[in-house]
This record gives structure tokens, sequence and C-alpha cells, in this order.
């Protein structure tokens, strides 16, 4: 999967009457889409650089998590105020129904986000989006974030061995980036802990626009189980299952997820 690196530029937006500074990546040209992340934070990756060809790519940063911004999440108590806030971001940036992306834990504030808001996107892709919760098929959400570092690939990628772990190549640097990645997942999981649902099953019904539903079989974080059952509750939703793929989709099969999500965006453009 090739792409040009996208020029990515940090925008700041007040929200929350002013007691919020929310920092927002944004990069490229097109139409609007936002991208909301998974736990561990923002990462910018080739994937983001193929969106921003086609889309003006708005992706938030979830509070607390921005480098030199960590006490932000302290405004944030609950998780219906997050979603307020991020509401007010859509209005602040100035953007009319953009599409939204949401993976994992920001699939879970995608689908709420649209299911709370009705005509706030005008469409919705999730990647195996948290937010649900069957006895049948258990999360290890917690057993993930409080377990060894070396344990989680093995919940987010179909073959955990080939992955090579992402620090910087400065020695000098790894403290600071385990320190960071370690209070962004204590920022996201305010939200998610001890499991991560808010009710979001009850109100999926709501959700109006056309919605795209993708996941790894083989993933070991939230059951391909939850494919089925977010798609029963999306009205008029397609899921598209990917083969050999683990939780974190674009890095596992990259192509196939791009794919799936690029012929949606377009058909639904």
């Amino acid at each position: 999967m090739s792409a040009s690196a996208a020029v990515v530029r940090d925008e700041t937006i007040e929200v929350g009457g002013g007691r919020l500074r929310l920092h927002v990546k944004v990069a490229g040209e097109g139409p609007p889409l936002l991208y909301f992340h998974p736990l561990p934070g923002l990462t910018w990756q080739p994937f983001h650089d193929r969106l921003a060809e086609q889309h003006t790519v708005y992706a938030p940063e979830h509070p607390g998590t921005s480098p030199g911004d960590p006490e932000a999440i302290r405004q944030v108590q609950t998780f219906w105020e997050l979603l307020l806030l991020y509401e007010e971001a859509v209005r602040a940036l100035g953007l009319q129904r953009p599409a939204a992306i949401g993976q994992s834990f920001g699939g879970m504030v995608a689908a709420d986000l649209a299911a709370t808001f009705p005509l706030l996107f005008d469409r919705l892709v999730l990647l195996a989006p948290i937010g649900l919760w069957r006895d049948d098929a258990p999360i290890p959400l917690m057993q993930m974030v409080a377990g060894p570092p070396a344990d989680v690939p093995r919940y987010l990628f179909a073959h955990p061995e080939a992955q090579v772990e992402a620090l910087p190549a400065d020695p000098e640097q790894v403290p600071a980036a385990i320190a960071q990645s370690t209070w962004n997942i204590g920022c996201t999981t305010k939200f998610a802990w001890p499991i991560a649902d808010h009710g979001l099953g009850r109100r999926l019904h709501r959700i109006s626009v056309p919605t795209l539903i993708v996941w790894g079989r083989q993933d070991a974080l939230v059951p391909v189980a939850y494919a089925a059952e977010f798609g029963t509750r999306i009205a008029g939703s397609r899921v598209e299952l990917i083969d050999d793929c683990g939780h974190a989709l674009q890095t596992d099969q990259p192509a196939r997820t791009w794919s799936a999500i690029s012929s949606f965006l377009a058909r639904h453009h």
C-alpha cells in the first residue's frame, strides 16, 4: 500500500464553554472526514495518508492524550460529556455532515455520536468498535491494559510474532514514549473501565446514515461475534469480515481494509 505522506497540521479549538482546548490533526483536501482513534492515542499512519488523498481528514486527539496537555482529561467527567464535547467540536470546525471513521475505542465514540446526533454525520465506518458486551463473548480489554506490555501484540494482531515494537530509535526517548502511551491509555480507559458499556446497544437503532462495519476474523480483543451484533442493530448497515486479520485491521491487512473503506466512502459520497 503506497501513499505519499500527507502534510499534517495541528488545529486547536475551544469546547466546553472554554474549559477545554481540543487538539485536532488536519490533513488533505476534499470532503471532510472525522477519524476517531483507538485506546493508545492518535498515531498518524499510511492509512491516514491515503484517506487524506481523497478527504480533508480531521483527527481529534482524546482529551489528555495530546503531548504537553495531559491535564485536559480532568475537564471531562463522563462519557456523555465527551460526546457533547465532540459534537461541539464538529460545529466549531465548521463541518457540515462529515463522514466519520472510528476505530476500536474511537468506533464506540463515533457510533454513539451517530446514534445520539443522527444528523451529525452523512456516513459512518466502524473498525472493530468496542461498546457492547456479551457474556458469551467477553472482551479482554482490562487483561490487555493491566497485563505486561509484551502480551499486548497478541490481542491486536493475527500474527503478533511478526510485529516490531514501535519505539523511538533513540534509547533516551524510550521512557518518555512509554510514559506517554501509558498515560494515553489511562485517559481513554477512564470511559472503558471495567467494561466499555454505556448503553450503546440500546441506542444503535437511532443510527440512520449508511454504515460500514469492518472486522478481522481473528480479532483476539473484540471477538468477531460483535460484527453481527452491530450489524443487526444498525438498520441497513453492511458488515465486511477480513480473513487472517486481527484487531489492528489496517496493520494486519492494509490492502483489504483500504479496499473495503474506500469503495464504501466513494459509493456514498
